[in-house]
Formats: C-alpha cells, sequence, structure tokens
C-alpha cells in the first residue's frame, strides 16, 4: 500500500479537528452515523481549556489506495524536544490557518521547526465560508511568516487549498463554496513525498513517543526506517550511542486506524506504529533486528532544567478536600509520569515525603500539577528552581534558554529593560512587519522563572514570548526576587471583614471574609519588602455604644487577588509553599510556627 506520513500544525480554535473529522468521514474512517466525540485530536481537558496540545497523537486515514498518518504536534516551546522527534517521523506538514485570523504567532515555533528539517508545506486557509474571512491577505501573511523564518525557494513554492473543515468541502479558490475534500487528498498524495524508508534492509525502528498501558506496558511509537518486523519477532534495543539496552520479543504490533490503534500481524518500512513487550525500551531508542550495531540518528531530549519539590501536604487542612494524599500515592503517580513522559526526571528524597522533580519549564511542570489536583491529589509544591552543574574547571554553570519576543514596538522598551534586569543578552533585534518588533536575548532560564504574567501585563496582552533550552553557561550572579513581602496570618480562624479592611492599607489581600485560615497562611502581598505577621480574624468588640454615622455597616473591601497555579509557582519566595488541592490553591510559609520561621532564616544567614 502506498503511504504517506504528514504532521498538522494548527493554532487553536483554527478548525484542525474538526477538518480531521471531515477527513475521517470522506474517507471512509468513520460510518456516517457513527457518534465521534467533538474534537477527538484534543482527549485531554487541559488542552481543550488551555488550548494547546499537550500530548503528540497519531491517527490515519485511506484514500483511493493510499494510507496516509497524521501526526498532531505540541505548539510549545516547553514540548520543543518533542516537536522535534515527531517531526523526523514525517515528509509533509500542513499548516492549517483561519481565513480571519491569519498566521498566529503561537503557530510559528512548529513552523519554524518544520521548514527547518527541510519539510515542504502544504498552507490551508479554513474556514472561508466566516463573513469577516480575508483569504488572500492571509495567504500573504503566510507568506511574509515563512520568508521570515528562512523558507528555500522550494518551501516558498507552496501549495494553497482553500476550505470549510465544518462543511467539509475544498478547492484551489477562496470562492468555493461547495464540492468536497478530494482537492485536498490529492494534494497531500501528490505533493507530499513518499516516505524515503529501505523496504529490503534489516529491520530497524526509531521510538518517537511513549506511552503506557495498564495491560499491554510502555508502548514505543515510531517509524520503521527499514526492512519489516511480524508479531513475536526477536528484537533488541540500542541506546544512541549503540549500546544494547535490553532483548525481547515484538509481543504486540498496533498500526493507526482512524483514531484507534489496532493490532496487526506485520508492519512495512515507512509505517508509523507501535510496539509492545519492552521494559527498558524509551525515546530515541532504536529497536532492531538482532545482529544491528548501528543505530538510527535521533534527536537528543533536551536536559531538564528547572525542578520543584513536591512534598506530602501537611498544613492544618490536609486531607479535607483530596482523596490522594498519600507519599505513596505521590509517589506511584509520578514515577508513572516519570515513565511515559522523557522530559521528566523524579528523585525520592531521604524521608521519602517529599520528591524532587525536574522538567523542562514552568508550563510543563503546571500541566502535571494541574492534572495530578485534578485527579484528587493534595500537595506542597516549592518555588522552582534551576538545575546547576559544574564545569571541567569546577566553575559554576547555570542553563540558558533563548528568548524569542514578538511585540509592537511601542513596547520593546520595556521588554528590553525588563530582560536586562534578569540578567539576559540582547542578541538580534530586528521589525517583523505590522509595527511589530522581533527581538532576540540569550537569558538565564532563573530570570524568566515568573516573567510571564509580567510580560503579558507589560505588552497588554499582545506580546508572543517563546523559549528555547540553548546552553549550560557561567552563572550569572545574583538576580533580584520578588520585592514586596507577605501578610501572615498569625492564628486559625475564619477572615473577618472588620479585621481585614485596616489590612488592605498594609497591602493587596489574597483572602477574603468568612475563608477558614491557619497560622502561618499567606493572606496578602506586603506594600513593604519585610514580612508582617497580622490578625485577619480579629472581631469587633461589642459595647453598648453605637459608632457615629453608621460607620460599623461601611465596611467596603476590594475583591481579593486571586493567583492561578501558575502565577502562584512564580510568586513565592524560597521559604514558602504553593499548597495544591483539588478545591483550593493557598500560599504558605514552609515553617508555620513563628519561632521556627526564625530559627531557620538565623540558620541560612549563619550559613
Amino acid at each position: 500500500m502506498n503511504l504517506r506520513n504528514i504532521a498538522i500544525i494548527a493554532h487553536v480554535d483554527h478548525g484542525k479537528t474538526t477538518l480531521v473529522d471531515q477527513l475521517f468521514r470522506q474517507s471512509g474512517t468513520f460510518r456516517d452515523n457513527q457518534r465521534v466525540a467533538e474534537r477527538a485530536m484534543d482527549s485531554n481537558d487541559l488542552e481543550k481549556e488551555r488550548g494547546i496540545t499537550i500530548l503528540a497523537k497519531c491517527t490515519s486515514i485511506e484514500w483511493e489506495g493510499t494510507r496516509i498518518n497524521i501526526v498532531d504536534t505540541p505548539g510549545h516551546a516547553d514540548f520543543g524536544g518533542e516537536v522535534e522527534r515527531i517531526l523526523s517521523m514525517v515528509d509533509g506538514v500542513i499548516l492549517l490557518v483561519d481565513a480571519a485570523e491569519g498566521a498566529m504567532p503561537q503557530t510559528k515555533f512548529v513552523t519554524g521547526k518544520a521548514l527547518a528539517l527541510g519539510l515542504r508545506p502544504i498552507v490551508v486557509v479554513n474556514k472561508i465560508d466566516r463573513s469577516d474571512a480575508r483569504a488572500q491577505e492571509v495567504l500573504d501573511e503566510v507568506f511574509d511568516l515563512f520568508v521570515s523564518l528562512e523558507a528555500t525557494d522550494e518551501q516558498l513554492d507552496f501549495p494553497v487549498i482553500f476550505a470549510s473543515g465544518r462543511n467539509g468541502y475544498a478547492g484551489d479558490n477562496p470562492d468555493v463554496r461547495e464540492g468536497d475534500l478530494t482537492p485536498m487528498f490529492k494534494t497531500i498524495v501528490g505533493h507530499v513525498p513518499a516516505p524515503k524508508a529501505d523496504p529490503n534492509g534489516p529491520f530497524k525502528f526509531l521510538v518517537t513517543l511513549l506511552d503506557r498501558d495498564n495491560f499491554l506496558g510502555r508502548i514505543l511509537t515510531g517509524l520503521i526506517f527499514s526492512g519489516s518486523i511480524k508479531v513475536n519477532a526477536p528484537i533488541q534495543v540500542l541506546d544512541p550511542e549503540g549500546n544494547v539496552v535490553e532483548t525481547g520479543r515484538a509481543s504486540k504490533l498496533l498500526a493507526f486506524r482512524g483514531l484507534e490503534r489496532v493490532p496487526v500481524d506485520e508492519a512495512q518500512a515507512g509505517d508509523i506504529i507501535s510496539i509492545a513487550g519492552l521494559t527498558n525500551a524509551t525515546v530515541a531508542n532504536t529497536i532492531a533486528e538482532p545482529g544491528v550495531t548501528e543505530p538510527l540518528k535521533a534527536q537528543p531530549i533536551d536536559p531538564p532544567t528547572l525542578s520543584m519539590r513536591f512534598a506530602v501536604n501537611d498544613s492544618p487542612m490536609a486531607g479535607r478536600e483530596g482523596t490522594k494524599v498519600t507519599s505513596r500515592m505521590i509517589r506511584d503517580r509520578l514515577f508513572r509520569e516519570a515513565e511515559s513522559n522523557v522530559a521528566i526526571k523524579v528523585t525520592e528524597s531521604a524521608d521519602k515525603d517529599s520528591f524532587e522533580v525536574a522538567g523542562r519549564g514552568e508550563l510543563q511542570l503546571g500541566v502535571l500539577i494541574e492534572t495530578m489536583r485534578r485527579e484528587g491529589f493534595e500537595l506542597g509544591i516549592s518555588r522552582p528552581r534551576v538545575l546547576y552543574r559544574d564545569d571541567e574547571n569546577g566553575n559554576r554553570q547555570e542553563p540558558y534558554e533563548t528568548v524569542v519576543i514578538d511585540v509592537d514596538e511601542e513596547y520593546s522598551g520595556t521588554v528590553v529593560e525588563k530582560m536586562a534586569i534578569r540578567k539576559a543578552e540582547l542578541t538580534d533585534m530586528r521589525p517583523s512587519g505590522g509595527g511589530k518588533t522581533r527581538i532576540t536575548f540569550s537569558a538565564p532560564s532563573r530570570g524568566l522563572i515568573g516573567y510571564h504574567g509580567e510580560f503579558l501585563s507589560d505588552t497588554r496582552g499582545t506580546g508572543i514570548m517563546n523559549r528555547l533550552y540553548e546552553k549550560y553557561g557561567a552563572y550569572k550572579g545574583r538576580i533580584e526576587g520578588r520585592r514586596n513581602g507577605v501578610l501572615i496570618s498569625n492564628g486559625a480562624g475564619e477572615a473577618n471583614a472588620y479585621a481585614l479592611g485596616p489590612l488592605e492599607e498594609r497591602g493587596i489581600l489574597m483572602v477574603a471574609p468568612g475563608e477558614v485560615l491557619y497560622e502561618g497562611m499567606i493572606v496578602g502581598e506586603n506594600a513593604k519588602d519585610d514580612d508582617l505577621e497580622v490578625n485577619p480574624m480579629k472581631s469587633k468588640q461589642l459595647t453598648n455604644f453605637r459608632a457615629s454615622g453608621g460607620k460599623d455597616d461601611a465596611i467596603r473591601l476590594t475583591p481579593p487577588k486571586r493567583l492561578t497555579l501558575e502565577q502562584a509557582i512564580a510568586y513565592i519566595d524560597e521559604d514558602e509553599l504553593v499548597e495544591v488541592t483539588p478545591k483550593s490553591i493557598r500560599l504558605r510559609k514552609i515553617h508555620l510556627d513563628p519561632h521556627e520561621r526564625k530559627r531557620a532564616s538565623r540558620s541560612k544567614l549563619a550559613s
């Protein structure tokens, strides 16, 4: 059978999943009366809410004797290593853009990777039936985007399809309003080359994605670069250096048919399949027949640059809102995550009550924490810290990231100033058209912790920031952290409006009247740079005297500042934790008792 392997790049809400659903239906993958979940490719709740693809997924359709494997791509830089590995599996990409919104900056990251790997894109302008569609302008924007990403002349000569995924038609001009998706099928088959695989060579398969199944164990997905494989054939696993990791048998071969993974007896060169039956094989390993000594060239996995401590929740509120609170439950969940997510490393502490979780960035670890709280876990999360290392001369090194920022010209000065405070070096600055400026920095990862929210405020939500691991470089010295201290509750009880009123003059409150508080919990931000213990539970003394002018009833409180999970993690200091439960996000000091806090700060100063 003829094969085509393509990746699909699309911004959220540009109609990717609706279009893929129509491709399924018109190719006969789905029956006309079959019930299919809308947006079948974005199966994860967090993906739907955040509008990002977190997990890469494969699917396939058949059209007139050709099987087309379609791979969905994550669009965020925290998942950048995965993007490059996925693109190494395919021979073409479809860039899907909305006919009204145009090419969105979030797709630039993946599009740039695809062009750098030499893939020739197909541009699909979707939703041409929108009343505000501007298909030709959008096409010009895509061309400008490719030029700015340094596409070759061959890549700039891309085929264009105008489509309405919802209505299931496509054509080669923006005026098309009827028909089916045949022009798209023809373009994919005609424009995307067949896989460059060797059907006669020894079996070689590169692992690109790792998944786990309760019944099958590890499921390794990737591309067969040469040869073929049958069920139960003997296989061996080679690491990128050519060392044998393990030997075994291909106990199960799974191929993609529509959205399903179905068992097959045999698979050929060029196909994207999954193999089960191995216990140690992981991403970037080569699975081959015995006797093969040369591994396939693999995209290296970016090293973790950031770590957080995940601890058992030991606050006075522990166990009230979650069902999974023990260290054993947390341990099992984290090690299960590390097994399927190669970018995450988990280390257990000596006391067995906390775990050091290292990953690629705040978003990646934030997604893990949010997933766990939805599963019923309660956790205490520390401030993120970067992972240092020493060079051959014993000098301390820290991770750096390349930061590419697209921003309106009027905000560029603010961004440069804020990045300079964070010890970032400006490496490039150029106009990118449409009144925007593209600024490139080399920045220590440490300085970027917690900056994204401030960046969005500074640019009124219009700035786009892409970050990519660059290198380990010289330690940049102290970077100024949070400037303000916090307001700390000095007791337990319910917050009282009478007490909170005067506290508003001290800073910004983070709790509302009626909320249950405990000693050592952070209830607000101090206007000054030191921490202040306060009593937010104090109630009015009852007397026979009435206040003049009805002042008793005149307490008007500003709504409290509520931090999202990511904001809370970025906000806390070294001596603080975020208490995460399925229902609440609270900030607290690590040491709830004020005497313990003083002892800890004295010993820190002494050291």
